[in-house]
């Protein structure tokens, strides 16, 4: 759910006008917390643990993708959530309704926070159906953030991805998805189609200065929150930084900073 600012009555006592406001910025900055996934893309589980030891205390929420779901990291899911650690497990479904649906009640089993899958409209509808009673978010993913004009052109799509993302966003809300996934650019769009309660998650965000890699529509930290996203994705800037804990709070800050 997307943080909100809490609005403090004043007070006459000013030590407890100065424990309120204390209060209110210890739950912002828990809020953060929460709102930032790490996304565990290292090539073995060993590494992976590892990562996870560092950021402890300072993330609280993973994602886990092919690479790591390919080298035992679906039983790492399933430790991480027994233990209390939120997982979003990015596994992009798309198959036919049985299928998808067989897969989504085995992955309700895990544990796990978010489940990703394509934002077609049966393949949403057949997700919900089989998530049903559960606590499991599901997520539609609508365009990836590697993908710009040129690569929608190229792959035979007749929309830009801002359009595409917007067809999108409204079918998951009619599917009754738990949330999206997007670039942040079109976070603040989708925000005025899918309302304040679904979940807006974008991958893309680079710190200001850092590489780009293979990302094309891409946002900073800041940025994405002033837009209305409920949780950031960062992979390599963290994993993939000298020291992981002192890059995942430099996000944490530059995002409590929007």
């Amino acid at each position: 759910m997307p943080y909100t600012d809490r609005n403090l009555a004043h007070a006459v006592d000013p030590d407890r006008d100065v424990m309120q406001f204390a209060e209110a910025d210890t739950m912002r900055a828990k809020s953060m917390q929460e709102r930032l996934i790490v996304g565990l893309d290292v090539p073995t589980l060993k590494e992976a643990e590892k990562a996870v030891r560092e950021l402890e205390g300072a993330v609280s929420f993973y994602k886990i993708g092919y690479q790591l779901a390919f080298a035992g990291g679906l039983d790492f899911a399933r430790e991480l959530a027994s233990g209390g650690i939120k997982v979003f497990l990015d596994m992009k479904l798309l198959d036919i309704d049985n299928t998808v649906a067989k897969g989504v009640e085995n992955i309700v089993r895990m544990g796990v926070t978010m489940l990703t899958l394509h934002a077609y409209p049966k393949t949403m509808k057949a997700a919900v159906e089989a998530a049903k009673g559960s606590e499991l978010c599901l997520l539609g993913v609508t365009v990836l953030t590697s993908m710009d004009e040129q690569d929608m052109i190229d792959a035979g799509y007749e929309y830009d991805p801002h359009t595409l993302v917007l067809r999108r966003s409204e079918q998951a809300l009619h599917a009754g998805m738990g949330g999206i996934v997007c670039s942040a650019e079109e976070a603040e769009a989708v925000r005025r189609i899918v309302g304040p309660d679904m979940a807006v998650v974008t991958p893309g965000i680079r710190p200001a200065g850092s590489d780009h890699g293979d990302q094309k529509r891409v946002v900073t930290p800041a940025q994405a929150i002033r837009n209305g996203s409920s949780h950031l994705v960062v992979g390599r800037p963290v994993v993939a930084a000298p020291d992981r804990r002192a890059a995942a709070e430099a996000i944490l800050a530059e995002m409590r900073s929007a």
